[in-house]
């Protein structure tokens, strides 16, 4: 470990809390596919910083989007127009199937909006007693105590206890439960049409179809959770649209930016109206900085046509990992995922294996204590996704 690297390890285990753990490699440069550590070791990130950097790190566009603003105009409060908000704002639009856009900093904040849209609109329309949420299993929204309670899994409650009130939990896939769920006291419906902390389990089509007309059936509120799965990482520029699903809300943050911190709760013109003046608001929220990148980020995720890259290159990955399966199924459960959002399903812990892959220049994370999670880039190209399954080939092999 160099003097460099110990110096900041040693200044955050002084001036940091500890919610993050222990943490050995100071990453301090990125480029593409790539990051270097404070030694100069070279990995490449598979991960994309958690599903941020899907165009990689330091898009040359998106550096560039940011540097111009840096220099016109960093910030301004959301009482006066802002150019770049307004720019972005408008590109979502007319690629979803939203029609206002309210931008906040993180995907915690933007599902935050969402519940208070999806309330403050049953309250408006039916009065009140009707406020309630179901949201699935196994599901992740965020850490803050809304989107906390609104997430169905129990170890990230604990010591934060109790959870706030008015949350239905139902199991994925499963639509008799979510309709014996739904009384007169809900108001809408959140799930991850890919889940992604939960271990990468995708929706079924006919399940995100089913709820859609049980939404509609009920006058509920659709909302899609898309901060992971988003923006092209599942195969299409919204991973709803594999079903044909048109929701009332979308949720994005994560690689919304190409690496800014922004996030953003997409609605229909009829949920969006709940959300005048005075109903909610975020100082940084769609500044100007932002939704520049967030306007770079975009066009480049659109020029390339990203979301079909990920959806083809995806697929060969998947199959290829599922070659490994079939050779060693006493080692690997299951094969999940859709586009570049992919999870191994170990029969031990994938830490064993993410350790392995870091020592041979490999970053790639965990989603539950045995599932082994890719996100890489949706640039990556399919080389270098060969030699991870080479590696993972002669690891396996070294385990039987």
């Amino acid at each position: 470990m160099s003097s460099r690297t110990e110096s900041i390890q040693s200044m955050a285990e002084n001036y940091l809390m500890a919610n993050y753990g222990q943490r050995t490699i100071a990453l301090v440069r990125g480029q593409g596919v790539n990051v270097w550590d404070s030694d100069g070791r070279q990995y490449i990130d598979l991960l994309s910083g958690l599903g941020v950097n899907n165009l990689g790190h330091c898009h040359p566009k998106v550096v560039q989007a940011i540097q111009r603003q840096a220099e016109t105009l960093l910030h301004v409060s959301n009482l006066y127009l802002i150019e770049p908000q307004a720019q972005l704002a408008k590109m979502l639009v007319e690629n979803s199937p939203a029609d206002k856009v309210f931008f906040c900093n993180s995907g915690a904040e933007a599902v935050e909006a969402a519940l208070k849209m999806a309330r403050r609109y049953s309250y408006d329309r039916y009065g009140g007693g009707r406020h309630k949420v179901i949201a699935m299993n196994n599901s992740f929204h965020g850490r803050t105590m809304g989107a906390l309670s609104a997430t169905g899994q129990k170890k990230y409650h604990k010591g934060f206890e109790p959870m706030l009130d008015g949350f239905i939990h139902t199991p994925i896939n499963d639509l008799e439960a979510l309709k014996n769920a739904v009384d007169d006291s809900v108001c809408a419906v959140l799930l991850e049409p890919v889940q992604g902390e939960g271990g990468i389990h995708p929706c079924e089509n006919s399940f995100l179809q089913g709820v859609r007309q049980i939404c509609d059936q009920r006058n509920l509120l659709l909302i899609f959770d898309e901060i992971q799965c988003g923006l092209g990482r599942a195969g299409h520029l919204f991973a709803s649209e594999e079903a044909g699903v048109e929701p009332d809300g979308i949720t994005l943050a994560k690689s919304l930016a190409g690496g800014a911190a922004i996030g953003a709760l997409l609605a229909k013109n009829e949920p969006a109206s709940a959300l005048v003046a005075g109903t909610h608001a975020a100082t940084f929220g769609g500044n100007p900085l932002s939704c520049a990148a967030g306007e770079a980020a975009l066009h480049v995720i659109l020029d390339e046509k990203l979301p079909q890259r990920s959806k083809e290159i995806g697929a060969l990955f998947m199959g290829r990992l599922e070659d490994l399966h079939k050779k060693y199924p006493q080692h690997i459960n299951e094969v999940r995922g859709r586009g570049l959002m992919i999870g191994v399903d170990l029969a031990f812990p994938a830490a064993d294996v993410i350790a392995f892959l870091r020592e041979k220049g490999y970053i790639a994370g965990p989603a539950g204590p045995n599932v082994l999670r890719f996100l890489p880039p949706l640039i990556i190209e399919e080389n270098i996704l060969d030699a991870v399954v080479e590696l993972l080939d002669g690891f396996f092999a070294g385990r039987n």
